[in-house]
């Protein structure tokens, strides 16, 4: 079976770092056509070279970088240098990237390789704001029903929100978008604080990663051990959850999640709920099912699957 084919649009941030070094890693199961950046974690003057240093440090400088949206479409753009740290990736040295990047805008790219593809032949995966994702089919509304469908990183039900009581970060950056591509007709398959919160990283497989003897490795048990901090103070758990890569892992292996196909809202109005996604869980709406909602994962298989990556990147 031929590899799938994967546009990743990002923000890098750690965990999107992990989520795109997991596509890199295996490309018998999928080929990475771009990384399409946007502004959420770090403004876009950093995840654009944010992109460009992971893919160089990967050796993969063949796989093209777009500079996308540098704001939502509506609302101020908010950002998260305190999950991510000043530069998005902290806690590894990077030298400055020499990989140029690409010079069409990265919703238009997106537009021409879907569309210039066969159908239902590219899956795209947003790990970040879905502003880049909405101007792509605000651009071609085609696009939804070309795709394969949409795997991505965002939204909240039962865990609550991490940026606001009721808001995941992603949604809550730029709602307006989530409300488009939510609406789009894409196939879209969630990756929800409520499955991710039980993808926990461990000291014991930090250790492992660093023990790779690769740069990679070493390079990913500082940029973690970095990033969980936050998430260890302020849960109180042994480790952060990885949240991002588990979109790249059920790709490659949905056999290791469970999900309901139901219907997700974004809520839009100024208030307590604003970016929320509003989940018929259990159908007590009329409203049309839009994605299916990953509600479980086997976190010791998935970080398995992440370790099988990094050691072929090695």
């Amino acid at each position: 079976m031929a590899p799938r084919s994967l546009i990743i649009d990002t923000d890098p941030g750690q965990d999107d770092a992990v989520a795109i070094m997991l596509a890199l890693g295996r490309p018998d199961a999928v080929e990475v056509l771009g990384l399409t950046a946007v502004a959420g974690n770090v403004p876009l003057h950093l995840t654009v070279p944010n992109c460009l240093r992971l893919l160089e440090l990967a050796g993969r400088t063949d796989v093209p970088v777009f500079a996308g949206a540098a704001a939502p479409l509506v609302v101020p753009l908010v950002t998260a240098e305190h999950v991510h740290g000043a530069t998005g990736l902290d806690g590894w040295d990077f030298p400055d990237p020499v990989t140029p990047v690409r010079p069409e805008f990265a919703p238009d790219w997106i537009v021409e390789a879907v569309m210039s593809r066969p159908p239902k032949t590219v899956t795209l995966v947003p790990l970040g704001p879905l502003t880049n994702i909405a101007l792509a089919l605000a651009k071609e509304p085609r696009l939804a029903q070309r795709l394969e469908r949409i795997v991505l990183m965002g939204g909240a039900s039962i865990e609550g929100g991490n940026i606001t009581p009721t808001a995941e970060f992603n949604i809550f950056v730029d709602p307006h978008a989530a409300a488009r591509v939510f609406r789009s007709g894409a196939e879209i398959v969630v990756l929800s604080l409520d499955a991710t919160h039980q993808a926990q990283i461990t000291r014991p497989w930090l250790d492992v990663m660093r023990a790779l003897d690769s740069k990679v490795g070493v390079a990913f048990e500082g940029l973690l051990s970095f990033y969980e901090r936050f998430d260890t103070e302020k849960y109180g758990t042994e480790g952060g959850p990885l949240h991002d890569p588990m979109t790249v892992a059920w790709i490659l292996a949905p056999e290791l999640f469970e999900g309901l196909h139901l219907n997700v809202e974004v809520e839009t109005t100024p208030g307590l709920c604003f970016g929320q996604t509003v989940v018929d869980r259990w159908k007590v709406t009329d409203r049309r099912p839009n994605a299916t909602w990953i509600t479980k994962l086997d976190s010791p298989k998935v970080f398995d699957l992440i370790l099988d990556a990094f050691r072929r990147l090695a």
